[in-house]
Formats: structure tokens, sequence, C-alpha cells
């Protein structure tokens, strides 16, 4: 009977910790699925763009691009999981602080936002694009060059 309790113990927990990837599409990142409706928090700019976080021509750059498509940004989903980390809502809450510098795939997700944006793609088809992680491609040390 011992053995038996302990066995359906070990499978509830088994499934219980499997759960979270058991539908990967449904597990999308916090954003918001409309444009803003107040203004959004400032990009960092100009002498913010400089410092122990900026090491590389790609951090600044990145950060003029997303200033350039702050709606957008506040639209998508940011997979570094930046919303259960530190309670981002969007991609642009990433480029509010130094974290967007920080993390490569921010950073990925942002130029392939400004890429897609200068297209004319919509924030929709952008952030379908990013759930299929299609920005993964990007080379950030050719972007700065």
């Amino acid at each position: 009977m011992k053995r038996i309790a302990l066995s359906l113990l070990l499978g509830l927990v088994t499934v219980g910790a499997f759960a979270q990837w058991a539908n990967p599409a449904d597990d999308v990142p916090a954003y918001n699925s409309q444009p803003p409706t107040a203004k959004l928090p400032p990009i960092l700019s100009g002498s913010q763009l400089q410092g122990p976080s900026f090491q590389y021509p790609w951090q600044p750059k990145v950060y003029q691009m997303a200033a350039k498509i702050p709606a957008v940004l506040h639209q998508l989903p940011c997979y570094c999981r930046c919303d259960r980390a530190l309670g981002h809502n969007s991609l642009h809450s990433c480029f509010e602080n130094t974290h967007g510098a920080e993390c490569s795939t921010c950073a990925k997700e942002a130029v392939f936002a400004y890429r897609l944006t200068t297209q004319g793609k919509t924030a929709k088809q952008i952030r379908e694009g990013v759930e299929r992680r299609e920005y993964e491609s990007i080379d950030l040390d050719h972007l700065g060059s």
C-alpha cells in the first residue's frame, strides 16, 4: 500500500513538473495586444547609452532602433522571460532600462521588430514571427559595424 501511494505521488509530481511544457504555444510571455493608450515610459537614449552595460557597438544601435518603434515593442512578448523574472509587461519594458543591452534575446527581438516594421509589417505580424522565434537568426555583432 505504501509503495502504491509513493508511486502515485511520484507520478503526480512528474506530471505537474512537465505540465509547463505541455503546450508551448500557450506559454507566450507578457505583451499588450493593442497599441498603447497612454504615453509609454521613455526608451533609454543619448548619454544613457554609455557605461558598463554598453560595451559593444550593437548595444546603442539596438536602443536607437527601439526608440523608433515604441508602440510596436509594447505589443511584443519577450522570450527571455523577463515578464516572470523582472515583471516586464512587453518587449518595450526591456529598453526602459539597461536590460535590453544585457540580453541578446531582447536585442535580437527589437532588431527583428525594427526590420519588419520598416518593411510595413503590423505589430501582429511581427508578434507572430517573434513567437516562431524568427529573431534568433539576427547577428548582433554585425549590427554595430
